[in-house]
């Protein structure tokens, strides 16, 4: 029976304890008022997300920009001309549950839909092999991936070739399995019984990785 671990807090805390994988997660603090006003003038967006949940549920979008405070909860888009009316609205709309905030990533886009990956590892007797890297395109009008949000699975290699077509794609996905052993090895170590893993990743502009979350439940 393969451990599970469903707090996001936990999983991410763990990866962040080495510098290796660290440099690809996107700063993440808890969620109150004075940590997301902090992280939206830094960042300008930021997702509120809750600590344990899956599938895309109660991932909020939050910016702010020219003096206005947004946040979009599923396809509804709000605005505010202050903070403190954005942050009540947003306590109200949230699930009533535990979140944190991660800082904003602009996903690549095809035909602007973000598109970020999933890549799936089993503990087998011969050790940890890959089951999958596929690419999630979000449902149009939609900030989350999620295929039961009504994302689009596309195979890993056309997902890169539509949204980063200056970037080499198969050097992109040697270096998300690469990522994915060095912290699939670092959540066994701190997790022991882990046995199947889940890396939904995803990539800027710039290409770079960023580590958005790790599933010990993988669908």
């Amino acid at each position: 029976m393969s451990r599970q671990l469903a707090s996001k807090w936990r999983k991410t805390a763990a990866l962040m304890k080495y510098p290796v994988a660290a440099v690809h997660i996107p700063q993440t603090k808890a969620f109150n008022s004075g940590n997301l006003l902090q992280m939206l003038s830094r960042y300008g967006m930021v997702y509120v997300k809750p600590i344990v949940g899956g599938g895309g549920y109660g991932v909020i979008r939050v910016s702010a920009s020219g003096g206005a405070y947004r946040y979009t909860h599923m396809k509804t888009t709000r605005s505010f001309a202050s903070f403190s009316q954005m942050y009540r609205s947003l306590v109200r709309v949230k699930a009533r549950r535990k979140y944190l905030i991660q800082q904003g990533i602009h996903l690549a886009t095809i035909q602007g839909r973000p598109v970020d990956y999933r890549v799936k590892v089993v503990k087998t007797q011969r050790g940890w092999v890959f089951r999958s890297l596929v690419g999630r395109l979000a449902r149009p009008g939609l900030c989350v991936t999620n295929l039961s949000k009504g994302g689009t699975m596309l195979s890993g290699r056309r997902a890169l070739g539509l949204s980063l077509p200056h970037i080499s794609g198969r050097h992109k996905r040697r270096e998300m399995r690469s990522l994915t052993l060095t912290c699939t090895y670092i959540m066994e170590s701190q997790f022991p019984g882990v046995g199947q893993l889940g890396f939904d990743y995803g990539l800027d502009y710039s290409g770079k990785i960023w580590i958005l979350e790790v599933n010990t439940r993988p669908q």
